[in-house]
């Protein structure tokens, strides 16, 4: 059984630190990686990662500020985000994609595990 498990979501002032973690199970992937959506808007991606050339790519508003890394051992993925800002806020979701080539990277339709997703609210 496939499983993607988000931890780490909270609450946290402007400016601040979080860092999200995913761990995987049950699935061999090639891409993983965090998106994000706020309410009414699309799915966005935050950042992914490739397994085997352990390259990352970024969305443009986080470049600079997050951070995403993996932990083989443990088989989780981590999003290190820092000086969080309002904009910030949303459910993030992590995702993998056993495909072998994308087409585009930071295209949610490329990913075909999905978590639950975790809540990161950034307040003044």
């Amino acid at each position: 059984q496939v499983t993607l498990v988000e931890s780490g979501g909270a609450s946290v002032q402007v400016g601040g630190s979080l860092t999200l973690s995913c761990v995987a199970s049950g699935v061999t992937y090639n891409y993983i990686g965090w998106f994000r959506q706020m309410p009414g808007a699309e799915r966005e991606a935050v950042a992914i990662w490739h397994t085997t050339y352990r390259k990352q790519w970024y969305g443009d508003s986080v470049k600079g500020r997050f951070t995403i890394s993996r932990d083989d051992a443990k088989a989780t993925v981590y999003l290190q985000m820092n000086n969080l800002e309002i904009r910030d806020t949303a459910m993030y979701y992590c995702a993998a994609s056993s495909r072998v080539h994308v087409n585009e990277i930071l295209g949610p339709r490329e990913y075909n595990y999905w978590g639950q997703g975790t809540q990161v609210t950034v307040t003044v």
